[in-house]
C-alpha cells in the first residue's frame, strides 16, 4: 500500500508556533474581586468592634461583681468581730442611758459607748454624723466598735508605736482590779499606751495591750475629690501625734452606690442569742446593746455607664423603720446589682447564750 506524502501533516517546529495568548483579570473581574474584599473587610471589622464592646461590657460586670463581694466580705468581717474585747466581758457594764454620738473623740466618750458593739445611723442626712461631710442622702451608716484580735507587737499586727486608743483586759483578781466593786477597774481603755496598768493573772506582769477600734462604713458621694463616684468609706478612729483622737476618712470599694442596714434584736427573756425580730433602727441604747446580727444590702453599680442601656430597673434592698420595702429605681444607662448578706455576731451571741 502506498502512502500519498502530499497529504500527510508535518508538525510545525515550536520555535515557529504563533505565541499564545496572554491571561488575566479584565477590569470587571478585578473591581468584583475589590467589592468582595470590602465587604469581607466591613464585616470583620464590624465583628471586631462588636467583640470588642462585648469585652467591654464583660469587664464592666466582672469588676462590678468583684468590687460588691470585696465591700460585702470588708463588712461582714469587721462585724463578726465586734464586740470582741479579749478576755474582758462588758456585761457589768451599764447601758448608757443616751445614744453615745458615733463622732465622739474622747475618752468619756470611749467608755461610755463601750457596752454598744454597733450603732447604726439610718437614712443619713447632712447632720446625721458630725465627722462625716460626704455621705450620699438616704443611705444608711453603721459604726462597729471592737478591739483587735491580734495583741500589739505581734506579727503582722502593728508596732508597739503605732496610735491608740488601747485596749487591755485585767486577768488579776484582786481588790484593785477584777474583785473591785467598780467596772471600770476591770479593764483600761485609752489614748496613751502608759494607761495600760491591768495585769495578768500574777497581777504583777503586765496584762496584752490591744488597738482598740471604731469603725464607721459609709457610702460617699465620690470616691476621690469630685469624681462622681459613689465608693464605700470607713472612717477610723486614730490618735494624731499630738495625743488627740480623730478619724480619718479611708475609700474603701469603688461603684458602691447604696447601703441599707437591718439590725437583729434578741429581745427574749432570758436572752439566747438569736434575733426575733429585725429593725432598720432601734430606738434606744438598750436595743443597739441587744443587736446580735445585721442584715446588709448592697448596690453595687458599674464604675462607667453602657452605651444604649437605658431600661429603668427597680432594686429592693432591705426594709425601712416601718417595715416597708426600700424599692429603688435607675435608668441612667448604669447596671447593677444587688448584694445581701447577714453577718451574725459571735461575741454578743456568745455572751447572751445560755
Amino acid at each position: 500500500m502506498f502512502l500519498n506524502r502530499t497529504t500527510m501533516h508535518t508538525p510545525i517546529p515550536p520555535s515557529k508556533r504563533a505565541p499564545a495568548r496572554a491571561g488575566g483579570f479584565s477590569l470587571v473581574e478585578l473591581m468584583v474581586a475589590i467589592a468582595i474584599g470590602l465587604i469581607i473587610m466591613a464585616g470583620m471589622t464590624t465583628l471586631f468592634v462588636n467583640n470588642s464592646a462585648a469585652q467591654a461590657e464583660i469587664e464592666k460586670v466582672n469588676r462590678q461583681i468583684e468590687n460588691g463581694r470585696y465591700a460585702m466580705s470588708t463588712l461582714t468581717n469587721d462585724l463578726r468581730n465586734a464586740g470582741f474585747l479579749g478576755e474582758y466581758s462588758p456585761a457589768a457594764l451599764a447601758t448608757p442611758l443616751a445614744l453615745p454620738d458615733p463622732c465622739a473623740v474622747t475618752e468619756a466618750a470611749l467608755v461610755a459607748a463601750l457596752p454598744l458593739h454597733v450603732q447604726g445611723v439610718d437614712s443619713v442626712g447632712s447632720a446625721s454624723l458630725g465627722c462625716i461631710t460626704d455621705a450620699m442622702p438616704g443611705t444608711d451608716a453603721i459604726v462597729v466598735r471592737h478591739a483587735r484580735t491580734c495583741v500589739l507587737g505581734a506579727a503582722n499586727c502593728g508596732g508597739v508605736d503605732d496610735p491608740g486608743p488601747f485596749f487591755q483586759a485585767s486577768l488579776c483578781n484582786n481588790k484593785l482590779e477584777l474583785d473591785s466593786g467598780d467596772a471600770g477597774d476591770h479593764y483600761a481603755l485609752a489614748i496613751a499606751k502608759t494607761a495600760m496598768t491591768r495585769t495578768r493573772k500574777d497581777c504583777l506582769t503586765t496584762a496584752v495591750v490591744r488597738r482598740y477600734l471604731v469603725h464607721i462604713y459609709y457610702v460617699a458621694n465620690n470616691g476621690v475629690g469630685s469624681d462622681g463616684i459613689p465608693t464605700l468609706k470607713r472612717a477610723e478612729l486614730e490618735a494624731t501625734d499630738g495625743g488627740a483622737l480623730e478619724f480619718n476618712v479611708v475609700p474603701l470599694v469603688e461603684g458602691i452606690e447604696n447601703l441599707q442596714l437591718q439590725y437583729g434584736i434578741d429581745n427574749a427573756l432570758p436572752a439566747d442569742g438569736v434575733a426575733d425580730s429585725y429593725s432598720a433602727s432601734p430606738a434606744t441604747a438598750q436595743g443597739w446593746r441587744d443587736v446580735v446580727s445585721v442584715k446588709i444590702s448592697l448596690l453595687a453599680r458599674n464604675l462607667q455607664a453602657s452605651p444604649g442601656y437605658k431600661a429603668g430597673k427597680t432594686y429592693t434592698l432591705g426594709a425601712d423603720v416601718n417595715g416597708n420595702d426600700i424599692v429603688v429605681t435607675k435608668a441612667d444607662g448604669y447596671k447593677r446589682h444587688v448584694f445581701q448578706a447577714v453577718a451574725s455576731m459571735a461575741n454578743p451571741v456568745g455572751r447572751r447564750m445560755p
